[in-house]
């Protein structure tokens, strides 16, 4: 069973926010909210972390997996350019939940790319996100937290439902709000 990491007055978000970072240091899988649902999240410098996304989720290795950074300048080492219109939605955009796709620098596992050579990249305006991928100074995955084929989760409940016994911990605070349109993570 994963651990389930809420904050509380005990428990405040700073220590869930860096509990869970570690967490993914460590190598370890986690589920963690987003602007529109539950994502899976490790470090996404880690190739033998990511391949465990894929056996969590049943995936195909020819699905892109994007990632959410801490800050603006963490893009910058995963992308080849940055150009005018993307400068431009960055700034109108982010944080927020735009995933904006890149061309991807060496620097990106092709496991994330699906070679493609091209990196989704957002950085999150879910305050949880964004902490879990600061903390840890590296990117993190951002793939839905389900079952490949299975609906999105939208609280701890369900993602323990779907995977639970698969991941090391479940950063649990509450529902998220899902986009009204299709806004898959």
């Amino acid at each position: 069973m994963p651990q389930i990491l809420k904050a509380s007055a005990e428990y405040p978000k700073e220590n869930l926010i860096r509990d869970a970072a570690a967490f993914v240091s460590r190598g370890g899988v986690i589920a963690y909210p987003t602007e529109t649902f539950y994502g899976l999240g490790v470090d996404a410098t880690n190739d033998h972390a990511i391949n465990l996304i894929f056996e969590i989720k049943g995936r195909n290795f020819n699905n892109p997996i994007s990632v959410i950074i801490g800050n603006s300048q963490d893009v910058y080492p995963l992308v080849r350019n940055v150009t005018d219109s993307a400068q431009k939605l960055m700034d109108a955009f982010w944080p927020g939940p735009l995933t904006i796709i890149f061309e991807a620098s060496d620097r990106v596992s092709p496991l994330l790319t699906a070679n493609t050579g091209k990196i989704g990249i957002r950085l999150s305006g879910n305050d949880i996100a964004r902490g879990i991928a600061e903390k840890t100074g590296k990117p993190l995955t951002a793939t839905s937290a389900n079952r490949s084929g299975a609906p999105e989760c939208e609280d701890a409940d369900q993602v323990l439902e779907q995977i639970g016994n698969k991941i090391e911990a479940i950063v649990d605070t509450g529902k998220t709000d899902p986009p009204t349109s299709s806004g898959r993570v």
